[in-house]
């Protein structure tokens, strides 16, 4: 198994740290988040890891270096000409992941302590194509997936009103689900978003959506009570912190 960690953002909410550093560089805990997100996935088994690039790469570069890759392989998707969105960079990324290589995806702002083997465990014995990290959580912008099959059904946002498909309706045969930035994926799925794509830059959730009907998209909700922690913003930062200091991650 391989897994992809998106390090390429421009992390504006955590200025001023990424006026002069990688958002992937952030310290949680006087530890880089590069650095955590890495080491958990070699503790799952994972030991080759595609890490894209683009805001302050060489710093990232310089750190894998300096850290002998943390004796995993390291390979690097180069985005420093253009930052591509999480759809972009998994079509810019796909040749370096074997045909037949299941992908797990790891946003590298995010920092929790779930069970990555009991969601690939999932993913297999559910056939899925992907397979989401989700959770209740209060949002604006709301995954739903069937109660019964946990299948992606469609996506609304409760702001605006707007929904994907156009014409999705929820209903109690719903439930309404947050995506957790951590997702598995077959090799083929890169194959449908290369089909997909229009344009070099663009995110993979409404590829997702809009392959609803040619995919099996599942929702994961882990067994066990989890920690889940978007660090990407100065107050889920302080409580990403707080949870390291009180031993709950």
């Amino acid at each position: 198994m391989y897994a992809f960690v998106f390090a390429a953002g421009l992390g504006t909410r955590l200025k001023p740290f990424t006026e002069h550093h990688p958002k992937a560089l952030v310290p949680v805990g006087g530890v880089p988040m590069l650095q955590r997100v890495i080491l958990k996935l070699k503790e799952n088994g994972i030991t080759n890891i595609v890490v894209n690039v683009h805001h302050f790469a060489s710093q990232i570069l310089e750190f894998l270096e300096q850290n002998k890759n943390f004796g995993v392989n390291i390979i690097i998707s180069d985005e420093t000409d253009c930052l591509l969105d999480t759809g972009g960079a998994m079509l810019h990324a796909k040749n370096l992941f074997p045909k037949n290589e299941r992908i797990l995806i790891h946003n590298v702002d995010i920092l929790t302590n779930f069970d990555v083997k009991e969601m690939l465990k999932f993913h297999t014995a559910t056939g899925a194509d992907a397979t989401l990290l989700t959770k209740h959580r209060n949002s604006s912008r709301q995954l739903y997936f069937g109660t019964a099959d946990h299948k992606l059904k469609g996506w609304k946002n409760l702001t605006s009103g707007e929904s994907i498909p156009k014409d999705f309706e929820v209903t109690d045969s719903y439930e309404s689900m947050a995506f957790g930035g951590v997702h598995i994926i077959n090799h083929n799925v890169l194959d449908k978003i290369e089909q997909y794509a229009t344009t070099k830059v663009f995110p993979i959730i409404p590829f997702y959506l809009s392959t609803i009907d040619s995919l099996n998209i599942h929702s994961f909700v882990p067994e066990n009570e989890y920690q889940w922690f978007d660090i990407g913003k100065p107050e889920t930062l302080h409580a990403a912190e707080d949870a390291l200091k009180n031993h709950l991650l």
